[in-house]
């Protein structure tokens, strides 16, 4: 193994002299500790190390031995229902051995080397196999079935299988035959943290990633295989958004990275995470789950590595055909982290002082999402939701506006939404997604129209819009009745089907039935109502209808369960309406 000599240490990054043996990216080991740190640089003799652990009282003279391998994570049964930190270390075991902290050069393994598996073996022997082959299935938990795949680089014919009762994870469980010689695979494998798994195509994002959040679902949806961004200033809500999205995503698969957010709020998520339960199994969320918690005021270096850890875990499970979901929060806070060290190496600020590569990280972290096929019959998906933190609301700043290159459903979170209490605070002026079109043949298969109805609903919003401004200025009474309407109507739309409570049991989460129903009934009120005003009926009297108040409360008054609740409210609206015309008849 390749070793070097500390010369200089600056914070996390330490450099070394008379070094030999250690390559660009490998995992090394420094001093008596077995600090864990990867090389970023080499120069020669000299190499520049960032160090995942806390540096404090490291020498010049320390020597550094390298591993032999990059940085890399363990893949294989014991991730499901777990926490680790950025580089992977269970936080739970660490916890048991050690206490509070994190003491430094903690050598527990990622995954546990005692528990005992019960694997069914899937091949045979004379059986070739190929990469992302599944050769045993594992019940990992009660949600989630673990299929060992046979790790990239290995092809050839399955020699012997050895069979047990029960397994631990580093026990073979078949040999194959290949080019190279023979190879002894086991219920886990390794693989580089910044390299992308192989698969053999990627394909269209045609169905959607229901979330149950009306204003992302109907006005902008994310694809299975997405990549989506969550902008907004402090309090605007992106960690609660985050939360919702992690709680109820129509994924097989939650990965959540706590990425240098307050330790409060990645305590919030420990605590509660356990307590939830799945909404389409009643089970436990965390047996479909996977946190990694590197908060601000653990070591900035490890921040920048966590997402790295999350996106091949997610790239893992993807490779199985499941579908993950993986919710960053924030990369605002990583994109610090790479000004860190950048600043630490010496090297030529761009705008903001953000590295002149900021943009190129960003690039590849957000194109490991996608939608791709794995083998002949097996498709999986990995989509990205990462929150962004501008400083001030900032837009235009560098995270933000090199975000906006690569994702395609943008979510922008608007601080006067927010001031004013509506929540999910998404705006419905400066959001968009591109993926709508690409999935509109799902919502065609549930037999909604939802083009029509989402076209409508933005006409409207974008009318009010506009009307505000007249309003600002001569008051509301001073448009025709037809107008005033309109703001009615967008007031239905805004509190009553756009603004979702994340605390209440009825309304954090909404079906697709319920999200049918309420724009179905908002929208038969318009046109019901701009029937009467042709009849001079004063508009006064179609809002003083009990109908217009039930409306704005459906949301919260109405479960998923209760569709026939919704019927009898469409009755009562019929009949409210009839009432009013031959009253002025």
């Amino acid at each position: 193994m390749g070793k070097g000599i500390i010369s200089r240490v600056s914070g996390p990054v330490a450099t070394t002299k008379n070094t030999s043996g250690i390559a660009m990216g490998e995992e090394v080991r420094i001093g008596d500790e077995k600090l864990v740190g990867e090389v970023i640089e080499v120069h020669g003799d000299q190499v520049v190390i960032q160090i995942y652990e806390d540096t404090t009282g490291l020498q010049p003279g320390t020597e550094v031995r390298g591993t032999g391998a990059p940085l890399s994570v363990e893949l294989g049964p014991g991730l499901m229902s777990e926490t680790f930190d950025g580089i992977q270390r269970p936080l739970k075991k660490i916890h048991e051995n050690e206490g509070l902290f994190i003491t430094p050069g903690q050598d527990i393994p990622s995954l546990p080397r005692d528990k005992e598996w019960q694997a069914e073996i899937k091949v045979s022997e004379g059986d070739l196999v190929s990469p992302n082959h599944i050769i045993a299935e594992v019940e990992e938990t009660s949600l989630l079935k673990h299929r060992i795949l046979v790790p990239p680089g290995v092809e050839g014919k399955v020699k012997k299988i050895i069979k047990k009762d029960k397994y631990h994870i580093d026990d073979p469980i078949c040999i194959v035959e290949t080019e190279d010689g023979e190879e002894e695979l086991q219920l886990f494998h390794k693989w580089p943290v910044r390299q992308k798994r192989p698969f053999r195509k990627r394909l269209l994002p045609e169905k959607i990633l229901f979330t149950g959040q009306r204003v992302i679902d109907f006005l902008f949806p994310i694809a299975k295989g997405g990549v989506a961004a969550i902008p907004g200033g402090f309090g605007t809500g992106k960690t609660v958004t985050q939360h919702s999205l992690a709680k109820w995503a129509d994924a097989d698969i939650i990965i959540y990275i706590g990425c240098g957010e307050r330790g409060n709020e990645m305590a919030q998520v420990l605590e509660e995470f356990p307590e939830l339960q799945d909404p389409h199994s009643g089970k436990s969320l965390m047996e479909r789950t996977i946190l990694i918690a590197n908060t601000s005021n653990m070591p900035v270096t490890a921040r920048e590595s966590s997402i790295y850890t999350g996106i091949t875990m997610a790239e893992y499970f993807r490779d199985m055909g499941y579908n993950v979901a993986m919710m960053a929060d924030s990369t605002s806070r990583w994109a610090e982290a790479l000004r860190e060290i950048s600043g630490r190496m010496e090297e030529m600020p761009a705008e903001k002082g953000y590295p002149a590569y900021l943009g190129s990280r960003l690039a590849e972290f957000y194109e490991r999402g996608g939608r791709v096929q794995v083998s002949e019959d097996r498709a999986g998906s990995v989509s990205i939701i990462g929150a962004v933190s501008p400083p001030g609301g900032d837009f235009s700043e560098p995270v933000t506006s090199n975000t906006r290159r690569f994702i395609r459903a943008f979510w922008a979170l608007d601080k006067e939404l927010a001031n004013a209490r509506h929540y999910p605070a998404i705006s419905w002026t400066d959001s968009y997604s591109e993926y709508f079109d690409e999935i509109l043949q799902w919502w065609h298969d549930q037999d909604i129209p939802a083009e029509k109805y989402r076209n409508r609903m933005m006409e409207i919003l974008q009318k009010e819009s506009h009307l505000q401004q007249i309003v600002q200025l001569v008051g509301e009474g001073a448009l025709p009745e037809r107008e005033r309407l309109l703001l009615k109507v967008s007031e239905l739309i805004k509190e009553g089907f756009l603004q979702q409570n994340a605390l209440s049991e009825i309304d954090a989460y909404c079906s697709v039935e319920k999200q049918h129903y309420m724009i179905k009934l908002i929208l038969k009120f318009e046109d019901k109502a701009r029937d009467l005003l042709e009849q001079a009926i004063p508009l006064f009297k179609i809002t003083d209808l009990d109908i217009f108040a039930e409306l704005k409360r459906m949301r919260m008054q109405i479960s998923n369960q209760d569709m026939d609740q919704f019927e009898e409210l469409e009755e009562k609206l019929n009949q409210q309406f009839e009432n009013l015309s031959e009253e002025y008849a």
